[in-house]
């Protein structure tokens, strides 16, 4: 490891440390989101709520109900929404931020109310499948709303009116069916507006409600509020409960293999940091390095040494005339490769251009000329004719 790659792991280890201290210095930020999950301690999660309602309900049980109103009624009403969906008559109570029941769970969950049971549902946005169904219109205006005061309808619980605003919305009713909808609180802003009504439906009600704010440890805990949230509650049938945390009981775990690391905030700083260090370091050792240029070995020229293996053959034969014949064939052919001189007649003129073009001494060159016509003759060569011409080609062409 080099010194340099030492340096750039000391600087971030240091980095990483000095933050994680830093961090855990700090005071941990407020989480202000409306997540309305039952295992949040967050201002605007059910976590207090859910602990006492067993207590508020008592001595009915509350039953929680962790999968969709479908599937929860399914088994009871699938392709018979007249069957009874047995043991004592009871509540669906639902607490949450948004739409948390699609179209299919509101016809289970109507078939449930049919059959004689109830259902008190507080939402920031009301299904509109249901509000369609119980000839409901809502409005949603979330922008402005510290101007507004909760109070239920009913005197004898008391005409206070309480300044819920924090994490609330400005939902209300803007239309009702009068001869059938209760009206069992308001709000008011400019003017009262209802946010809470009941609607009878074939055997049992529907009990709606637009602030479920007023359920979370924020106002559970902060001044009277929480007396508003009693008065609410008050209007639910006292049966027993099946307590809707689908989505609000903290089963959704995250399935990415970095949800420890992500998870926690020294862990996740640390993570970034790695990765931008990590970054860094490819920049800066990106530059361009000249490779080692490797031995390129040149390719050996075997044409010699298979030439010395067939003269050698040649020799040892004591074919002598042949040797001679290829040794006078390969002079001339490279005399017309090099000096570009036609062979065909080897007469004074090709002895004079061969001078000319070589340089070499013009009686070498005749010597040789003479000594290739007497080898094309009818001469029987021996071994010092092979010597002789082999030694007069050597002059010229070397």
């Amino acid at each position: 490891m080099s010194r340099t790659i030492k340096i750039y792991i000391a600087l971030i280890v240091m980095l990483v440390v000095l933050i994680a201290v830093l961090d855990s210095s700090q005071p941990k930020p407020i989480d202000w989101s409306a997540t309305y999950g039952i295992t949040e301690k967050k201002p605007f999660g059910l976590y207090i709520f859910d602990k006492e309602i067993r207590g508020i309900f008592r001595p009915n049980t509350v039953t929680p109900v962790s999968v969709t109103a479908y599937e929860y009624f399914l088994p009871t009403y699938a392709g018979d929404s007249a069957k009874h969906f047995g043991g004592p008559r009871k509540t669906f109570v639902s607490i949450a931020g948004g739409e948390l029941l699609d179209k299919e769970s509101v016809s289970a969950l109507l078939a449930f109310v049919a059959d004689g049971n109830h259902a008190f549902i507080s939402a920031k946005r009301l299904p509109v499948w249901l509000l369609d169904t119980l000839r409901l219109k809502a409005r949603y205006d979330c922008e402005s709303t510290e101007g507004i005061y909760n109070w239920v309808a009913n005197p004898n619980l008391g005409t206070k009116k309480y300044h819920i605003y924090e994490g609330r919305c400005n939902g209300y009713f803007s239309e009702l069916d009068t001869l059938h909808t209760e009206v069992l609180g308001y709000q008011s802003g400019d003017t009262a507006k209802v946010n809470f009504v009941k609607v009878p439906f074939k055997k049992g009600s529907v009990i709606l409600h637009t602030q479920p704010a007023a359920f979370t440890n924020f106002h559970l805990l902060k001044d009277d509020h929480a007396e508003y949230a009693e008065k609410v509650l008050a209007y639910i049938p006292k049966n027993d409960i099946l307590w809707y945390v689908k989505g609000q009981d903290g089963d959704r775990k995250s399935q990415s293999m970095f949800r420890i690391i992500l998870g926690n905030p020294q862990l996740t700083w640390a993570w970034y940091i790695f990765l931008f260090g990590l970054v860094g370091f490819l920049i800066f050792n990106a530059k361009r390095k000249q490779r080692i240029v490797p031995i390129i070995r040149p390719l050996e020229n075997t044409t010699i040494d298979f030439a010395k293996t067939i003269g050698n053959l040649y020799f040892q034969e004591g074919d002598h005339d042949n040797i001679i014949e290829k040794k006078i064939i390969y002079f001339l052919e490279k005399v017309r490769q090099d000096y570009m001189i036609d062979t065909a007649v080897l007469d004074e003129q090709f002895v004079r251009k061969l001078q000319l073009k070589s340089g070499k001494n013009i009686e070498d060159i005749e010597h040789l000329v003479y000594l290739i016509r007497k080898s094309r003759s009818d001469y029987r060569a021996v071994e010092s004719d092979l010597i002789e011409i082999s030694q007069a080609i050597e002059k010229i062409v070397s």
